[in-house]
């Protein structure tokens, strides 16, 4: 059996959740400061890809997926939505959207990882 990248990768994404949430906090902290640009973080799709991570064909029973086709299309992410007059970039309606976005992402996290650990206890009880 080879190695098992499950919970290195949800720690990877944990990681970046809580870079996410720290800058949209301080985006929200400073929605009134003038000349304020909002922050936000690269993507996960673009942090996952630079783990060189592919996916493989373990058995020939296996659909074949080249690794182009693994990596999807690139989307790209629109700029904020307005700029004040003050300068300020900073929406509050769209920080709030993405807060939620990773709170999403905790909670799907925890569920993998949740259901991951569940599968191994499982197995060794076995």
């Amino acid at each position: 059996m080879g190695s098992v990248f499950l919970l290195d990768l949800a720690s990877q994404q944990s990681r970046w959740l809580g870079l996410r949430q720290t800058a949209i906090a301080g985006n929200i902290s400073n929605v009134a400061t003038p000349g304020y640009r909002a922050l936000d973080v690269r993507p996960f799709e673009d942090v996952l890809a630079r783990t060189g991570l592919d996916m493989a064909q373990t058995s020939d029973g296996h659909m074949r997926l080249e690794s182009a086709e693994a990596r999807g299309r690139i989307v790209k992410s629109p700029e904020t939505w307005e700029t004040t007059l003050s300068g300020n970039s900073v929406n509050a309606e769209e920080q709030l959207m993405k807060a939620g976005d990773v709170s999403r992402g905790y909670a799907l996290n925890t569920g993998v990882v949740r259901a991951f650990h569940r599968m191994m206890l499982a197995s060794v009880k076995v």
